[in-house]
């Protein structure tokens, strides 16, 4: 499991279970994974087009919008304060989730 997206579903729990800071972090956190794992994605597109390997390329892609599904929970969780985001951050995780099976 993402311990992005485990710390969302804790805080989706119990709001209370978990500070503005941390959730602010995990936000941050969340955000450099998704960005280099983009990135990485970008190499393996380049190396599956190279080598004619498109199942590379999927699983790459795959992967890239799981983490940018985790960063859109954890994103939402910690802008918490300024809306309510507890709906937009389980329908997040619950993508996480799909595109993880």
């Amino acid at each position: 499991m993402n311990k992005h997206i485990e710390l969302v579903e804790k805080w989706l729990a119990d709001k209370d279970s978990v500070s503005l800071e941390e959730l602010k972090a995990n936000r941050d956190d969340a955000y450099n994974d998704a960005y280099d794992a983009a990135e990485a994605a970008a190499c393996g597109a380049a190396y599956a087009a190279a080598n004619d390997a498109a199942a590379v390329a999927a699983y790459d892609a795959a992967n890239a919008a799981a983490c940018d599904a985790a960063y859109a929970a954890a994103n939402d969780a910690a802008n918490a304060e300024t809306y309510d985001a507890a709906y937009a951050a389980a329908s997040y995780v619950k993508k996480y989730k799909e595109l993880t099976k």
